[in-house]
């Protein structure tokens, strides 16, 4: 009977300590899943596709860059990672200013350019020499400056953003091309501009066609040009295709026989893209490269019409941070004065 007894109390207190356990994993399943929960919210933070943006931060225009990036960052929700090329001398005036303005929140790097890789490369002889300076050959060696990205977006600084970055990127690439960009025949608003203020959108006011070299290219001089301010880069079609050792054989082959150097259109870098990527590029969105709107200091586009485009390029002589200009107000709204006090916008009353 005693023994009876003692089993009785060794399987009741077994159910104790059964029962026990179960509440205790019901009490704590909870924090448990709040902490799965956790690091897939984490997880997928970090899996939400970074948009990489590469622009220059020439000396002299750094205010470019930063209501370039200022305009960008203010009209998008995306996960935008700023990739700021320059030189050794100016990198720590632009980490200044970003990191001392309410900028201080982007995402970006600093990469370094060596213009070395330029020499031999390049004729001093333009007929635009400003365009010579180092920083207009970045856009050549993108996969080497940026390395772990599949898709890029290159934008001049002489640029503002109006609408969503996300919206470039999702730019669609044909299979076989390595970048798109935007013709300048292709947008009917701009064509009346263009023929008032004498710009080239042909090939012919980029290559020089009595070369023999250019004619054997078998490119008809009518060819409509396209601009490579705005740029949607595929990297891995562009190391596949080895586009920038096409771009410097190019270049060398001018600093030989003078192929563009002397043209209406000034090529620099324009040029040498034009022949590498003839036939093989895809289209951007002609809103998402409005142009030309520093060519003339007397030539304007309506303002309703700027108020609808995506992205404004200030290409040309006439810089909205310069003086005459037009349109800076709608450039100014995103400037960001510089807190070391070095770059000045010009204006009238100045």
């Amino acid at each position: 009977m005693a023994l009876l007894k003692k089993i009785n109390q060794i399987l009741l207190l077994l159910l104790v300590l059964t029962v026990c356990a179960i509440l205790y994993n019901k009490v704590h399943q909870v924090p448990s899943a709040l902490k799965n929960e956790t690091v897939d919210l984490e997880s997928s933070e970090e899996m939400e596709e970074e948009i990489p943006v590469v622009i220059c931060a020439a000396a002299g225009r750094m205010g470019a860059t930063i209501a370039a990036i200022s305009s960008i960052y203010s009209n998008t929700e995306a996960n935008v990672l700023f990739y700021i090329v320059g030189l050794k001398t100016t990198i720590p005036h632009i980490r200044k200013w970003i990191e001392n303005s309410k900028l201080k929140e982007i995402k970006f790097k600093v990469v370094e350019f060596n213009p070395m890789v330029l020499k031999g490369k390049i004729r001093q002889d333009a007929s635009r020499p400003e365009l010579l300076q180092p920083l207009n050959f970045v856009r050549f060696y993108l996969p080497l400056l940026i390395q772990k990205h599949e898709k890029v977006i290159y934008l001049d600084d002489d640029i503002i953003v109006q609408g969503d970055i996300q919206e470039l990127y999702d730019t669609k690439l044909a299979p076989g091309h390595a970048a798109a960009f935007s013709d300048d025949c292709d947008l009917p608003s701009t064509h009346e501009i263009v023929r008032s203020v004498g710009m080239q959108n042909t090939y012919m006011g980029y290559l020089d066609y009595r070369k023999q070299t250019i004619r054997d290219l078998g490119i008809s001089p009518s060819t409509c040009s396209f601009n490579p301010g705005v740029i949607v880069a595929n990297m891995t079609e562009w190391k596949h295709q080895r586009i920038t050792k096409q771009l410097e054989k190019w270049m060398q082959r001018n600093v030989d026989e003078n192929l563009y150097s002397s043209t209406l259109g000034g090529g620099v870098a324009t040029s040498p893209m034009l022949i590498v990527f003839h036939g093989k590029y895809s289209a951007i969105n002609p809103m998402w490269h409005i142009r030309h709107l520093g060519w003339s200091p007397d030539t304007r586009y309506s303002e309703h019409f700027l108020q609808e485009a995506k992205l404004l390029h200030w290409n040309g002589r006439y810089k909205p941070w310069d003086y005459p200009s037009v349109h800076t107000d709608l450039w100014e709204n995103w400037f960001i004065p510089d807190p070391s006090g070095k770059f000045k916008l010009t204006r009238p009353e100045s």
